[in-house]
């Protein structure tokens, strides 16, 4: 065997010795199991722009004067709304903030499955953006007793579940003291579904308010927080 032959298969042994080696510890990873995400967030959060949330291929497009590239709450908030893969289930009392409502059809248009639960009272009130996703096409139904639907909270995809005392409207985000807990622990995210399939059950989507079935203003002012 020729020296120039033994320089060749000493070169091929070690690139297979160090593919063997990058396999290994790929496969390493791969099997590891992923720590569960668990995230707390607190409100009032610092006012940015969120523009690049929405559109990522062009971070720099937005030309406004609020502040650009920041993290905050509220765009941690939106990046887990909109990490969104297949569905998402939303139940809210109050829903008039423009940011997460666009989020929410923004998912629609991408074919996500969304399910909306919502009080019948504070449905319709001007500035709410429920009828603005059920008019888009969004299934929502309401509740049908006289007991408020007071929950706030959000199931991405059946794995992570979004919830805390933050109602998802502008004030509580930018004027409040609100925290919201995000988790993808099976014992907890599990109850939550339970909880939002009965209400679903339970509830008769004719219970809801049509968009148009408009109530003063005011009331919305009173309970927006």
């Amino acid at each position: 065997m020729s020296v120039m032959w033994r320089v060749k298969v000493a070169g091929l042994s070690l690139v297979a010795v160090s593919l063997s080696v990058e396999l290994l510890v790929w496969l390493l990873r791969r099997l590891r199991p992923r720590k569960a995400l668990n995230e707390a967030l607190f409100f009032p959060s610092e006012i940015a722009c969120v523009e690049h949330i929405f559109t990522p291929s062009s971070p720099h497009s937005c030309v406004c004067f609020l502040p650009h590239g920041v993290e905050t709450s509220f765009s941690r908030l939106l990046r887990h709304i909109l990490s969104t893969s297949s569905s998402l289930d939303l139940c809210v009392f109050a829903f008039s903030n423009m940011d997460l409502s666009r989020a929410v059809l923004a998912l629609y248009r991408k074919g996500i499955t969304i399910r909306v639960l919502a009080d019948k009272d504070y449905t319709a009130i001007t500035g709410s953006k429920i009828g603005v996703l059920h008019k888009a096409g969004i299934c929502v139904r309401c509740n049908a007793n006289s007991v408020h639907m007071h929950h706030k909270f959000a199931l991405v995809d059946g794995r992570l579940l979004i919830t805390g005392s933050l109602n998802w409207t502008l004030q509580a985000v930018q004027g409040n003291m609100e925290n919201v807990l995000i988790t993808e622990e099976p014992d907890l995210v599990q109850p939550f579904i339970k909880e939002f399939h009965r209400l679903w059950v339970l509830n008769d989507p004719a219970q809801c308010p049509k968009p148009s079935d408009q109530k003063p203003t005011q009331v919305f002012t009173k309970t927006s927080n």
